[in-house]
């Protein structure tokens, strides 16, 4: 017996009722279909929003020379897919430029210009292409103190599944945007067998724009190291405690994950 299809994941389909990419039709239905026309980042780090309004929520961020494909424009902002995540919004066209060119090199620095995963032409200042850190917990250590924003993802503000997307990017591993998308990596693993570089998430039954949980590291059996907005930063917490705090805010069981 064929089940149904479980319908696309707005967040990471670029379609509209009135506008979809060339390679959804047939799969997604709207009025119109369109090639995309790729770019890539051209600010350290720059906001994707929920609308053209610079002040809707931000979704995501896109890093310097990170592709994106834009579908859609109006005035000077245009709306497409982060390519690297795969997050849906709306973009400032002055943050872009054109094409998609491969990257030789990604930044593995917190020092320079550029934050950590930046794309870059040439592997000077950045590890080349490739060559990957070992251990993500191991990376958002390095990330302690640095600003929880809400929707940030990079090595200079970042909200909890960013941070846990940053941490997986540098040792070449996927990334996915979202705490619900990051409870199904790896294999699962009970609280009392976890140990240091498991994910632990908090699904939220409601979520809203860009999140859907609260993701963290287990950093050993009783410590976790996470972006908290109570905490405005990336810091170490007693799990019992970061446990607590969000089963009391309306958040369900943690789901515990081996990477």
């Amino acid at each position: 017996m064929l089940h149904p299809a479980a319908p696309p994941d707005p967040r990471v389909t670029l379609a509209r009722p009135d506008l979809a990419e060339q390679g959804l039709e047939g799969l997604v239905r709207a009025e119109r279909y369109r090639a995309t026309r790729p770019t890539h980042g051209a600010a350290a780090v720059a906001d994707i929003r929920a609308s053209p309004d610079p002040e809707s929520p931000r979704l995501d961020q896109l890093l310097f020379g990170e592709a994106f494909d834009v579908l859609d424009q109006e005035g000077d902002r245009v709306w497409g897919q982060a390519r690297r995540d795969g997050v849906v919004g709306w973009m400032a066209l002055a943050d872009l430029a054109e094409g998609a060119p491969s990257p030789r090199g990604q930044v593995d620095r917190l020092d320079g210009e550029l934050p950590l995963n930046a794309l870059v032409a040439e592997a000077v200042s950045a590890a080349p292409v490739g060559r990957f850190a070992d251990e993500p917990v191991a990376v958002a250590e390095r990330l302690l103190g640095v600003p929880h924003a809400p929707g940030a993802r990079s090595s200079r503000e970042t909200d909890c599944a960013g941070l846990i997307q940053q941490a997986l990017y540098a040792c070449g591993r996927a990334g996915p945007r979202y705490a619900d998308q990051q409870a199904e990596l790896g294999v699962r693993t009970e609280r009392a067998q976890a140990r240091r570089g498991d994910l632990v998430v908090w699904p939220h039954p409601q979520g809203g724009p860009g999140w859907s949980g609260h993701s963290a590291f287990m950093l050993d059996a009783d410590r976790v190291l996470h972006a908290v907005g109570d905490k405005g930063a990336v810091v170490i917490e007693d799990f019992a405690e970061a446990d607590g705090r969000y089963r009391d805010g309306g958040f369900e069981r943690p789901i515990f994950r081996r990477l």
